[in-house]
């Protein structure tokens, strides 16, 4: 099996990896709603890319990405948006925009980096985090 074996401890640790992500992703959308953003999706896909969260308010589109992390990494969680990701970020933007006619006057992407060590939760905004679609 190309020399690679997966044990149930590696799934385990992926599942729970997979499911804090989401935890962290609602805990994102949450904080945005309660200081007055509209969430108008979350976790849409489409382009071959998906979007986290889109949000408006006051005429501000924000397309979100979330980074959680629960332990002290080497490379920063902002530099874990690689140029690839970019791009599937990008395209799913483009395509949410053709498919929706919201009433903004901006867009941008907007990164939610979430420390999950931090009780409750700290979360770090990076808006206008890299060129849009």
């Amino acid at each position: 099996m190309l020399g690679v074996e997966v044990t149930s401890h590696d799934a385990e640790a992926r599942r729970a990896a997979w499911q804090e992500g989401l935890q962290a992703e609602a805990y994102v959308a949450d904080l945005l709603a309660r200081v007055g953003w509209t969430v108008l999706d979350r976790n849409w896909s489409g382009g071959g890319g998906e979007l986290d969260a889109v949000v408006l308010r006051d005429g501000k589109l924000r397309m979100v990405e979330v980074r959680a992390r629960t332990d002290d990494e080497v490379v920063p969680v902002e530099e874990t948006i690689t140029t690839h990701k970019r791009a599937r970020l990008r395209s799913a933007a483009r395509a949410w925009l053709l498919d929706h006619e919201p009433d903004y006057d901006e867009v941008a992407f907007l990164v939610a980096l979430v420390d999950l060590g931090t009780d409750p939760w700290s979360v770090t905004w990076i808006d206008d985090a890299f060129d849009g679609a």
